[in-house]
C-alpha cells in the first residue's frame, strides 16, 4: 500500500511540474524541419467553361512534402476530384424519347446516372509567415501548384441495359478534358508544439489550361477539341502529419 501511495505522489509531481514548463515557459519554438503527411479536403465552386458543365465540386486528397527550418515546404500532391451537378443539357439526347426519357433495349424506362469525376496530380511549393511570438511554425501559408488536372462526366447505367452507353461506346458521352493548371492557396498554417494539433486552412484558387480530349462526341455530333479555361475556387482545409528532426537529429512523430 506504502509503495502504491508513493508511485501516486511521484506521477502527481511529475504532471505538475509539465504543467508549470508549459506555463510559463515563454521561450519561442524554433522552426522545425522534416517530412510533412498531408490529407486534405476542398469544397469548390466553378468559374470560366467548368461552370457551363458543372456546378459545386469537392476534393479530397494527400501531399507529401517536406519542410525546412526556414518554414520553406514543398512536395507532390494528389486530388480526387467528384460531384454530382452536371449543366450539360444536351448530354444523351440522341437517346432520349420525345419526353426525355432514356429506354432500356427492353422499353423500360430509366434513371441514368451522371457525376462529374477528376484526378489532378502536381508539384507545389510555399512559405509559411510566422505570426506567433511564441512558435515558429504557426502562421500565414502562401502556396503555389502546377501539375495535371483531368475531368469527365461519368455516366452510370446500373442495369447495363442501354447499348448506347455500355463499354466503350460510353466515351462518345463522357466529355473527358485534361491539361495542366497553375494554384495558389492562402490561408492559416499550425504546428503545435505539444504535437497534438497540426492543421492547415484556408482560400484556394486553380485556374486549369485543358482541352477536349475525345474525337467524336454521339450526342451533338462533333470533335470535342476545343481549348478551355477552367476555374476552381474555394475553401481548403488538411491535417498534418509530421516527422521532424530534434536537435539530436532522432526522428520523432507529431
Amino acid at each position: 500500500m506504502r509503495n502504491t501511495l508513493l508511485v501516486l505522489l511521484l506521477f502527481c509531481v511529475d504532471n505538475v511540474s509539465f504543467a508549470q514548463d508549459a506555463l510559463f515557459n515563454t521561450e519561442k519554438t524554433p522552426a522545425r524541419k522534416g517530412i510533412v503527411i498531408a490529407a486534405n479536403g476542398n469544397l469548390d465552386f466553378p468559374g470560366g467553361d467548368m461552370a457551363k458543365r458543372f456546378g459545386t465540386s469537392y476534393r479530397v486528397g494527400g501531399a507529401l512534402m517536406y519542410k525546412t527550418t526556414k518554414n520553406l515546404m514543398y512536395g507532390l500532391k494528389c486530388d480526387y476530384l467528384f460531384g454530382s451537378d452536371i449543366r450539360e443539357d444536351s448530354l444523351l439526347i440522341n437517346i432520349r424519347d420525345a419526353y426525355g426519357q432514356l429506354i432500356s433495349s427492353d422499353g423500360q424506362k430509366l434513371n441514368v446516372g451522371t457525376f462529374e469525376r477528376g484526378i489532378v496530380l502536381g508539384v507545389q511549393a510555399g512559405k509559411i509567415l510566422n505570426t506567433s511570438s511564441r512558435n515558429a511554425d504557426i502562421g500565414i501559408l502562401v502556396m503555389t501548384g502546377v501539375g495535371f488536372i483531368q475531368h469527365k462526366i461519368h455516366v452510370y447505367d446500373k442495369t447495363a441495359s442501354i447499348p448506347q452507353i455500355t463499354k466503350d461506346y460510353r466515351k462518345g458521352y463522357d466529355r473527358l478534358t485534361n491539361g495542366w493548371y497553375i494554384e495558389q492557396f492562402v490561408g492559416y498554417n499550425h504546428f503545435s508544439k505539444n504535437a497534438l494539433i497540426n492543421f492547415y486552412a484556408g482560400f484556394n484558387l486553380m485556374a486549369g489550361f485543358t482541352k477536349g480530349r475525345r474525337d467524336y462526341l454521339y450526342d451533338v455530333m462533333r470533335t470535342d477539341d476545343k481549348s478551355r479555361f477552367d476555374l476552381l475556387f474555394g475553401i481548403r482545409a488538411g491535417w498534418y502529419i509530421p516527422i521532424f528532426k530534434r536537435k539530436s537529429e532522432e526522428l520523432y512523430f507529431e
